[in-house]
């Protein structure tokens, strides 16, 4: 049994997917209830209230770990949910970090985060490490004013990174699952280009066949809109990395290639996917 946590978002989902088509038997974890692949088990439950979580354990063998955005703060004590899985019975965690875990290292959120890597290298159980960079599917928060405004507005127009497409995320996550000759790797997890915001809105707008608008915010206007679904301190976080990528921020990682054996998907690619919310 593979356990799959925040299996309604934007990994989670396609990793579901994936490992229901897969023939494996799944549990999809999610805060509230939602149509599952068939031969899915549903467990309703929140990462922050450990007996929630206990149910979804029970018989599992394999956990796919991503926390929530409200376990990314100092007081929050993920860690625990790895001491929860052992004793369950979970042999192998595939955790979804963070590139920034690396990269900035003294941001709040990512000392949080390094945390729960080193609780799960200390656990005795299999383990294996994704640590993605900026998310392709953070142009979803676009999707309404592109609908009624033919707008896009974001901080630090022409300051790209290598954002990642999700399905990617979901693909190398399913492998690592499924196959113990990820164990003990630390993958780090990159499109294939970097890319602005201001080039994405321009892709948006090709595939609409119509224009889009760039508003460019001020960093205090996009922390205000960030915070709104996110801890201060993991807004705080983002913005110092999309402000002013580092090098290692910038690098073109080999890590999709290498287990997949493909390159990661472009920014169009998934824009092509998802135009219709932008509709």
């Amino acid at each position: 049994m593979i356990v799959v946590t925040g299996a309604t978002g934007n990994v989670g989902r396609p990793l579901t997917q994936a490992l229901a088509e897969a023939g494996e038997q799944v549990t999809a974890v999610s805060r509230h209830a939602v149509a599952m692949p068939d031969g899915v088990r549903h467990v309703a439950a929140d990462l922050a209230e450990l007996t929630s979580l206990t149910p979804a354990l029970e018989g599992a063998k394999t956990l796919f770990l991503l926390l929530s955005g409200d376990l990314h703060t100092p007081e929050a004590r993920p860690a625990d949910i790895i001491g929860l899985a052992a004793a369950s019975g979970v042999r192998r965690v595939v955790l979804l970090s963070s590139q920034g875990v690396a990269t900035r290292p003294l941001g709040p959120s990512r000392v949080a985060m390094r945390a729960v890597e080193d609780a799960l290298r200390e656990s005795g159980l299999d383990w294996t490490v994704l640590r993605p960079g900026g998310f392709a599917s953070n142009a979803l928060a676009w999707a309404e004013s592109v609908r009624t405004q033919g707008t896009v507005a974001a901080p630090f127009g022409d300051v790209g990174v290598p954002v990642i497409d999700p399905a990617d995320i979901a693909e190398v996550a399913a492998a690592c699952l499924l196959d113990d000759r990820h164990t003990g790797g630390v993958y780090e997890l990159t499109g294939p280009k970097v890319i602005t915001p201001r080039q994405q809105a321009e892709a948006i707008a090709a595939a609409l066949g119509s224009p889009v608008r760039f508003h460019e915010l001020t960093r205090d206007e996009a922390k205000s809109t960030m915070t709104q679904f996110v801890p201060v301190e993991l807004a705080d976080d983002t913005l110092d990395i999309i402000s002013a990528p580092n090098p290692a921020e910038l690098r073109i990682s080999p890590d999709v290639e290498r287990v997949l054996g493909c390159a990661p998907r472009h920014f169009n690619d998934w824009v092509a996917r998802n135009i219709a919310v932008f509709r």
